[in-house]
């Protein structure tokens, strides 16, 4: 393909060339680029681009390439921004039909390699086309783009992910696809609404992207890179800020229970670990940098019950060592009850996965996860407090 110009037909989404100088390789005749299959003749339907940040990713780039060609509305174009890798997440990219966008000087890592693509490709899109953010180690299920686009409407400026973890990761996957089963679960009782647009996949709006852009470089929202670029670069949880961007704007996020994927669970303690550490730290900062708003208020009020939550578990904790220490323990009854209440929760909670898991979740055994998260909460904390070098 010859580089792009801003003079294109009504029906063809195009790109700008990359920051080396060298034009985007977009395959009109690659599965990932079949605009027409969603096009009657003589109408216009918004183009929709699919952007895969990846860093490195050549063991989960394919499943997530495959997952978005089998889409029931598939996207015009599934570009991989390929950010420092030296694996061969590129080669396999374009083995899958995908477009590939490559990085030059990034040190922002995600939301950097978002900002140089988004730069490039948004000149180039109209007002009412959609971008697609999708985590390379994730796959969407079949429906999701088109139940995405259907609720991508109005006042709602972006729609996010309902996810569940994959396979793998031993004990500590097992968990944390225990804790998504229950995030699904409360997401669709509040009918999609969400404090986050998860970075996993979510849908947005271009013209909302141009307003995000605009609005930093006026000073109404955190300067991001200082150019407009639509992620603000200086954050832990650029997912997390850019929620907070989109609802000062006076747009809203969504996440229907129908638009569900899977994403990759951490395999070891420690990367669990070094993942909710960055989380947790992140939206505290991200809280800091607004300040306390009508967006940001009920963010403030669940650090606050976080923080709550952590006090008292280490002071119940106390008090049984203490008791069992002195030989002072006794079941109370009150207690007691309090204890039945919190197993059923548990048991109820996870009944997408299963009269098994929900058997196995009455042991209790799940305090281990609930405990290294207060744990993981409170150093983060401590760390936004002392302003502790922060690592992604």
């Amino acid at each position: 393909m010859t580089s792009p110009s801003r003079e294109r037909p009504a029906d063809v989404s195009v790109f700008a060339a990359s920051p080396l100088g060298t034009p985007l390789a977009i395959d009109s005749e690659a599965p990932a680029a079949t605009p027409t299959r969603r096009r009657r003749a003589g109408a216009r339907t918004a183009s929709l681009v699919a952007a895969l940040p990846a860093h490195n990713e050549e063991a989960g780039i394919a499943a997530a390439i495959q997952g978005l060609q089998n889409q029931t509305s598939p996207p015009d174009h599934i570009v991989v921004i390929a950010d420092n890798c030296t694996d061969r997440t590129v080669e396999i990219a374009q083995a899958h039909g995908a477009e590939v966008f490559v990085t030059t000087g990034n040190t922002h890592k995600k939301a950097g390699a978002l900002n140089q693509f988004l730069a490039e490709t948004l000149p180039y899109l109209r007002e009412d086309d959609v971008v697609l953010v999708q985590d390379a180690d994730s796959a969407l299920d079949p429906d999701f783009l088109e139940i995405a686009r259907k609720n991508l409407r109005g006042r709602i400026g972006a729609v996010g992910g309902v996810f569940r973890g994959s396979e793998g990761g031993g004990f500590v996957g097992h968990l944390q696809r225990n804790e998504y089963a229950r995030y699904a679960r409360d997401v669709r009782r509040l009918r999609g609404k969400c404090l986050v647009v998860t970075g996993t996949a979510a849908v947005l709006q271009v013209g909302l992207l141009r307003r995000i852009g605009e609005a930093r470089l006026a000073g109404e929202l955190p300067a991001g890179d200082g150019r407009g670029g639509v992620y603000d670069t200086s954050v832990l949880t650029e997912d997390n800020e850019l929620t907070f961007a989109i609802r000062h704007l006076g747009y809203d996020v969504l996440s229907p229970a129908g638009c569900t994927l899977v994403t990759e669970v951490m395999p070891t303690w420690r990367e669990l670990w070094n993942q909710r550490l960055r989380w947790k730290r992140g939206a505290v900062e991200n809280c800091v940098q607004y300040g306390l708003t009508r967006v940001t208020a009920p963010y403030w009020g669940r650090q606050l019950l976080t923080m709550i939550g952590c006090v008292i578990t280490y002071v119940y904790l106390a008090t049984i060592v203490y008791a069992i220490g002195w030989g002072n323990f006794a079941v109370q009854p009150f207690w007691l009850g309090v204890t039945v209440i919190f197993i059923v929760e548990r048991i109820v909670t996870v009944r997408d996965r299963g009269w098994r898991h929900m058997v196995l979740a009455g042991l209790m055994y799940e305090l281990v996860i609930d405990l290294f998260l207060q744990i993981v909460h409170t150093k983060a904390y401590l760390d936004a407090l002392t302003r502790r070098r922060r690592d992604w």
